[in-house]
């Protein structure tokens, strides 16, 4: 058994607490089984459809022209210049 240990000539299983993935509620499960469901939604969830796949699509993203700015001139304010003072301190 996977995650079992004995000792003493008693078996001993390792748990790990996990969410139900229907109901949100917290129970144990055997360490390395894949159950996702607690035992008491795993019937509900057996009598629901299973989904029916579909087929993967090529996602297409709209694409714009680009937008051309002319006669942009950067500014650059001299330090001086500026109306920001430094608050003096230390950070």
């Amino acid at each position: 058994m996977k995650g079992s240990h004995k000792q003493d000539g008693s078996e001993r299983i390792r748990v790990e607490l996990k969410y139900c993935e229907h109901c949100g509620g917290l129970w144990l499960r055997e360490c390395g089984t894949g159950v996702v469901y607690c035992p008491n939604c795993q019937p509900k969830v057996a009598e629901l459809p299973v989904p029916r796949k579909k087929r993967a699509q090529r996602v297409i993203l709209p694409v714009r022209r680009r937008t051309l700015v002319e006669e942009y001139e950067a500014e650059c304010i001299a330090p001086e210049e500026s109306d920001l003072e430094a608050a003096g301190g230390a950070a």
